[in-house]
């Protein structure tokens, strides 16, 4: 049974992770373009998925949703919604909240992950005291830089070959935005 509704974009749901997610939130670290640029360094099997699920999505502080889009926009899945990603933000409950996302490769290119990122920092910010949100990405990973600094994210700094990544060092960039600037 999918999860609970939590909020809509305008082509994304966003639902709570459910155990049955184990096999969706194991590909992020399996699928390597997806682990890649998402920055999973090891390899998780299903079981180590399964256990750690829970302690992901239902951690304090947490805010851990499964991104699906309607049966009409997911060809094939006439019956229900299709899970086509995942969206984090870590520390809701400090002053600045960690942001992390991934779609699944099928979905790429699609606006889906614009519509995920909108949406999920707009409920950040709806729901949660945070001053800012915080947000990485690989120097290589092009698409999700553009889409951070499209979204208004500006880009404080950039720890040099911090991450050893498919045979080579590589720079991590790290982004902010403040609760003032997207309210603006």
């Amino acid at each position: 049974m999918p999860g609970t509704l939590v909020t809509e974009g305008d082509d994304v749901v966003f639902r709570t992770v459910e155990s049955e997610d184990a096999p969706l939130v194991q590909r992020s670290s399996a699928d390597p373009r997806i682990r890649y640029s998402y920055g999973a360094l090891h390899h998780r099997s299903l079981a180590e998925q399964e256990e750690g699920l829970e302690h992901w999505a239902e951690g304090d502080g947490n805010a851990v949703f499964v991104a699906c889009v309607d049966d009409d926009r997911a060809p094939g899945h006439p019956e229900e919604t299709t899970p086509i990603g995942c969206f984090s933000a870590r520390n809701v409950d400090g002053d600045r909240a960690w942001l992390a996302y991934w779609l699944l490769p099928e979905f790429h290119g699609e606006g889906y992950g614009r519509d995920m990122a909108e949406t999920g920092i707009g409920y950040v910010f709806r729901n949660f005291a945070v001053h800012g949100i915080t947000a990485g990405a690989y120097d290589f990973n092009e698409a999700s830089r553009g889409l951070l600094e499209s979204l208004g994210f500006e880009e404080v700094a950039r720890r040099r070959e911090s991450r050893f990544i498919d045979g080579d060092y590589r720079d991590t960039v790290q982004y902010d935005l403040l609760r003032r600037e997207w309210e603006g």
